[in-house]
């Protein structure tokens, strides 16, 4: 029997692997720049968790979560995002006695149960951010902000962010009165999930992608008439911190977001050419969080984009960067004798900190050459019988084609000064 990976998952191989590394190297150095902190949570965490988090009715808990019971019977679940387990640990571990706002980011694989499409796995690898322990707009202006930087360093100059308010519980029972007022004549003409939202989250019908839904959903009006003046006046302050940070936006009333757990400020990136999901990111205010998971009251925001989906996006920009793995030395041998120098000689490179490998197939000096040319190594040393005798090694730079003579004996000290030489011009 061929065995196959999972349907929805994906093996990542050494050739691509280079721009998993990139996109991680530059979303570690964006999120410290801003002062956030790396947490690592694990990879299931009990169900409870995320009916809570998430909320009940959404699609998620609903129909993509991969639940199972442990061996005592308890229901956990594989995390399908990262927000309610960084809160769990928020709590678990008083991080809310610490000086406020506990920034954190994180970086790891979800799982949601999904029709497999371009950009959407079964398992797929997501970074986020989250900062606890202040409701202040400038804080949720600064997300944003650090998502546009992310986005910009790794090419994408296009991305505009895409905010929105969706009020908090004191006002938003009255906008979701209205969705169903307004929407009621329409309801046969909405698709079977929109029919479902109408009564228990109206307010989802308006994220909804299909086109007649989105048509009628147009009717319905923005939520800003229908804001407490707390909601009101933090929505203005949001867009005047974005323009005082220079952050493109645009305002659009269809995002929602499909977290039951968002309040306030609502947002998502959107790119193009990567199929029908084009969202690359988003996130939001989630002041209740804590609270409902069991922890004091303590605002939060954040902001989460999947790797996967980014590189896609990436790649449709014309924004990928082609592979830089080099070897700093290939080690060439002809003969017995010299295979044993070979692998000595590696082996003093490799202590030294050069990356070196040498030749494992018994492959002849010209294979061994095109060989190293694969590796894209930067130099070559040749080592024969011949040169074993003499105590003597060929090095050649493959940048230029000069070749010269060193000592056998001081050659991994030559080569490691020669290499650190090159890098420095």
């Amino acid at each position: 029997m061929r065995y196959s990976a999972p349907r929805g998952t994906q093996d990542v191989l050494p050739r691509d692997i280079e721009k998993w590394r990139r996109v991680e190297h530059h979303v570690r150095r964006v999120c410290e720049l801003y002062g956030y902190e790396e947490i690592r949570t694990p990879i299931f965490e009990q169900t409870e968790l995320f009916v809570r988090g998430i909320g009940e009715v959404t699609d998620i808990v609903e129909k993509e979560m991969y639940t199972f019971p442990d061996k005592r019977g308890r229901s956990m679940t594989l995390r399908p995002e990262g927000t309610a387990p960084v809160a769990r640990a928020f709590i678990e571990h008083n991080m809310f006695s610490e000086p406020q706002p506990v920034k954190l980011y994180y970086i790891g694989p979800m799982f949601r149960y999904e029709r497999p499409q371009a950009g959407r796995q079964r398992q797929f690898s997501q970074f986020g951010i989250e900062a606890f322990g202040s409701g202040d707009a400038v804080l949720d202006a600064e997300i944003i902000d650090l998502a546009y930087t992310l986005y910009r360093d790794l090419g994408l100059n296009n991305c505009i962010a895409r905010v929105n308010t969706i009020g908090c519980p004191a006002c938003r029972p009255r906008y979701n009165e209205h969705i169903r007022n307004v929407l009621s004549s329409d309801l046969e003409q909405l698709c079977p999930n929109c029919r479902s939202r109408y009564d228990r989250n109206p307010m989802r019908i308006l994220d909804c992608k299909t086109e007649s839904c989105r048509t009628i959903a147009a009717k319905v009006g923005p939520i800003w008439g229908f804001l407490c003046t707390e909601c009101a006046e933090h929505f203005s302050s949001l867009q005047d911190s974005l323009r005082a940070m220079s952050v493109p936006f645009e305002l659009d009333p269809t995002i929602v977001r499909g977290f039951d757990y968002y309040t306030r400020t609502v947002f998502e990136f959107m790119a193009s050419g990567i199929g029908a999901q084009d969202a690359i990111g988003g996130g939001g205010r989630y002041d209740g969080l804590i609270e409902s998971c069991g922890g004091p009251p303590t605002p939060g925001v954040g902001f989460a984009a999947g790797i996967d989906r980014l590189l896609l996006a990436i790649e449709a920009s014309g924004a990928a960067q082609e592979s830089q793995r080099t070897l700093g030395c290939f080690v060439a041998a002809v003969g017995e004798g010299a295979r044993l120098g070979a692998a000595r000689l590696v082996a003093s490179l490799r202590r030294l900190g050069v990356s070196a490998d040498m030749d494992y197939m018994d492959r002849s000096l010209r294979a061994q050459m095109r060989h190293a040319d694969r590796y894209r190594a930067r130099i070559v040393a040749i080592l024969g019988e011949d040169e074993l005798r003499a105590g003597t090694l060929q090095v050649k730079d493959m940048n230029d084609g000069k070749q010269w003579e060193v000592s056998l004996e001081g050659a991994a000290d030559e080569i490691r000064a020669f290499l650190q030489s090159a890098r420095e011009q």
